[in-house]
């Protein structure tokens, strides 16, 4: 009888479909502005015209063959990369540390941690170009990095502290008490268990700073521009179809990026 009725109110797809139907709505409303960017970077035309008259790859060709773009593409990954690395350190250590303290210390100190995404970019922006000023660190790779690392040092602080909350910190209490040291004890039992939120923190930090721009606006430029600043000046001055070609190759490696990590980490949740 509990069979039957479990079986009597069970939700079936079929109820489902309309909200299957206004999810895929909702999809396809947020990716499709994004989506129009792959045709365009094919047009053969000097404007973007959409649907594109002709088609081409006249402008990955430009983009290839331009070395003020290869120069941009270099600095915005190498800010990425010591990015990552920065901010997915700082960031792991302070979940850590906030996951172990209590009481209204620890709201506070993650409510500061949450500012740099709460405070406008532009506020923040200007305030690193005023500061950076008086330090000397404006169109340098060291200012990009610092800069970049603030905005996503909280990206992984949210990441992997949801992680943390699904672990039993009783693990590494029993290694401690086994002569284990504090720092000890994290690197070999807790972070092992919670290398999945790690890595997705650090490509959500990798991404963050590839794709930054306000910052990027007041801080980077010369020999260290990123390549989304000389997308928006290259907007700013002309439209120029190439910038079609670099959203376009920015998208693919995005969500390749993104995929390759939900595919690796699928055996492991299993």
């Amino acid at each position: 009888m509990l069979d039957r009725a479990a079986t009597e109110t069970q939700i079936t797809h079929r109820q489902r479909l309309w909200l299957y139907v206004l999810g895929g709505a909702i999809l396809v409303f947020l990716a499709l502005p994004s989506l129009l960017v792959i045709p365009l970077s094919f047009s053969d035309t000097r404007f973007l015209q959409f649907p594109p008259p002709a088609y081409s790859t006249r402008w990955y060709e430009a983009y290839f063959g331009s070395r003020e773009w290869r120069q941009a593409t270099w600095v915005s990954f190498a800010a990425a990369i010591v990015t990552t690395g920065v901010s997915t350190i700082l960031g792991t250590l302070a979940a850590y540390a906030l996951h172990s303290m209590y009481g209204r210390a620890a709201r506070i100190i993650y409510a500061c941690f949450m500012l740099p995404l709460i405070v406008p970019a532009i506020l923040v922006a200007i305030g690193m170009f005023l500061f950076y000023a008086q330090l000397g660190l404006n169109n340098t790779m060291t200012g990009i990095v610092l800069a970049h690392s603030v905005m996503a040092t909280p990206l992984v602080v949210i990441t992997v502290a949801s992680g943390l909350k699904s672990y039993d910190m009783n693990q590494e209490m029993v290694a401690r008490s086994l002569g284990a040291s504090r720092p000890w004890a994290f690197l070999t039992v807790t972070l092992p268990q919670i290398k999945l939120p790690v890595i997705t923190a650090a490509l959500l930090a990798f991404i963050t700073s590839l794709d930054e721009v306000t910052i990027s606006l007041f801080v980077a430029g010369g020999d260290y521009a990123t390549m989304t600043k000389r997308m928006f000046n290259a907007l700013r001055d002309e439209i120029d179809p190439t910038i079609a070609a670099i959203s376009t190759l920015l998208i693919v490696f995005s969500v390749a990026l993104l995929a390759a990590n939900q595919l690796a980490s699928a055996p492991r949740r299993r």
